[in-house]
């Protein structure tokens, strides 16, 4: 970035849950963190979140609705209740009303909403909008880019290759930016012999599958993390509890740091195409080890780094396996200082994030994100 420029940065958030501690998964912590990197270095940021969100002005006209359910056991991470989409429609409006208005005009959008209005804002409002694909592809934001002309200010982000690949097979090129984590937050850990699996508690994460691999082993687990289905946590993870399988509930990032780092080995059980996996990152900077399926960009993350294991999707043999066999050295302090050293020069968040500000800068200095310059950061993905 050029010396002294400081940008004016609307950051949109997925609006389901606030960005706060305890983060409610992977995407939040990632989001809360770029707000918090981008206004300490100087730059104006405007959060377009959930209500309850920290950062978030007394403006309501960025407050974003989050989904309202009439019960708690129908609340979903997937599912939308009756009249979302709308309501989500008409605060999008706001929005693009207020960044049209030449007094309230911000340099670039940094968006990492799930829907497809905010990528349309580049068309509509000639505002340069930088989408950060997080998922595997929407139809909704599929459909809001293929709305794009060729003349819009836009540029699509992935956070991971196996991410850009599925978006490419639907017509949207993305730049691979992988996700970052902070070092200073995740620090090194003494190990322990308890194993540990955190995360959203949904079905297509599988904690299940971690404690049935635990059981094998006649290994002790702790779970971490938010419930976000809870009629699979009352049927598949509940049932398992007890015996050495505890469930310690959501934690804020100290006190989870904390519990990964004084284990001997993390589990990691996505069964569906994990787009980057935070986790693994997190849990590598402790430098506790790590065994993960091989789903998604879980192979993408972890390749070539120390204290790893890929094994195949849904294999809970080959889980308990590997995890127990991690287990067994995780206490050297040898080894847990290359695990930490090669997941800082990997994942770094300083590092991603000092490139994504650069890549805002060429977003709002030109019309054209297509640019030598932006070609360059794509190599920070290689």
């Amino acid at each position: 970035m050029s010396a002294g420029r400081r940008l004016r940065v609307l950051v949109v958030a997925p609006e389901r849950h606030p960005l706060r501690q305890p983060h409610a998964g992977g995407l939040e912590a990632v989001v809360w963190n770029r707000v918090r990197w981008l206004r300490r270095r100087g730059h104006h940021v405007d959060l377009c979140a959930a209500e309850g969100s920290d950062f978030l002005s007394s403006s309501t006209d960025l407050h974003l609705p989050s989904p309202r359910w009439h019960h708690d056991r129908d609340a979903s991470d997937t599912e939308n209740p009756a009249g979302h989409r709308r309501r989500m429609s008409d605060a999008f409006a706001r929005v693009r009303e207020r960044i049209s208005d030449p007094l309230d005009r911000v340099d670039v959008v940094d968006n990492h909403s799930l829907h497809g209005d905010p990528i349309l804002w580049s068309r509509d409002a000639g505002v340069p909008v930088l989408t950060t694909l997080h998922t595997p592809p929407l139809p909704d934001m599929v459909q809001a880019a293929r709305s794009l002309p060729a003349s819009a200010p836009h540029r699509f982000l992935a956070v991971s290759q196996y991410t850009a690949r599925a978006w490419s097979a639907e017509g949207v090129d993305a730049f691979v930016f992988p996700n970052g984590v902070d070092s200073a937050q995740w620090q090194r850990g003494q190990g322990g012999d308890d194993w540990v699996w955190f995360g959203r508690i949904v079905p297509e994460k599988a904690p299940h599958l971690a404690i049935r691999a635990a059981r094998l082993a006649g290994a002790r687990l702790r779970i971490a993390g938010r419930i976000g289905d809870r009629e699979y946590f009352a049927r598949e993870v509940e049932p398992l509890l007890g015996d050495g399988i505890d469930y310690v509930g959501p934690l804020r990032q100290p006190e989870l740091c904390a519990l990964v780092g004084a284990s001997a080995v993390a589990l990691v059980t996505p069964v569906w195409s994990e787009p980057f996996g935070l986790v693994l990152a997190e849990t590598l900077m402790t430098g506790t080890p790590v065994v993960a399926f091989d789903a998604g960009g879980a192979r993408e993350v972890l390749a070539g780094l120390p204290g790893c294991s890929v094994v195949p999707a849904g294999d809970v043999v080959a889980l308990s396996q590997a995890a127990r066999a991690l287990a067994r050295d995780s206490a050297s302090s040898v080894l847990r200082d290359r695990v930490r050293a090669a997941a800082a020069a990997r994942h770094s968040l300083s590092r991603r994030h000092r490139e994504v500000e650069r890549v805002l800068a060429v977003a709002a200095q030109s019309p054209v994100l297509m640019s030598d310059e932006t070609r360059a950061v794509e190599a920070v993905g290689a």
